[in-house]
């Protein structure tokens, strides 16, 4: 009876595992195993700022996502007022843990 638990338990974390619920898409597609993709976002006309803000967001098994990846919350975090660019920078491992991070730059 035991034996038998163990095997369920077991079988059913992998097929838990193996559903990759907290990938992040990017525009190469996405890595089962192990994402950590850089791509631009958008562009304005303004001149290249010196300034850089972040912010970001974690979604864990897809089941926890906690963060404020928005492009308004890095532009505050560096003092933006003028955003020339926005980069961002997608994380994923296994499925179970990923990141998002925007960066913002500007004046």
């Amino acid at each position: 009876m035991k034996k038998n638990f163990m095997k369920l338990f077991f079988a059913s974390v992998a097929t838990i595992a193996m559903t990759s619920c907290a990938t992040m898409s990017t525009p190469a597609g996405f890595g089962s195993i192990y994402a950590d993709v850089k791509t631009g976002e958008h562009v304005t006309s303004n001149d290249c700022g010196t300034k850089v803000g972040t912010a970001s967001a974690t979604n864990i098994l897809g089941l926890v996502l906690l963060g404020d990846a928005s492009i308004n919350a890095a532009a505050k975090s560096a003092g933006i007022k003028r955003i020339s660019h926005v980069d961002s920078e997608k994380k994923s491992i296994l499925g179970i843990f990923a990141t998002y991070k925007v960066i913002v730059y500007g004046e």
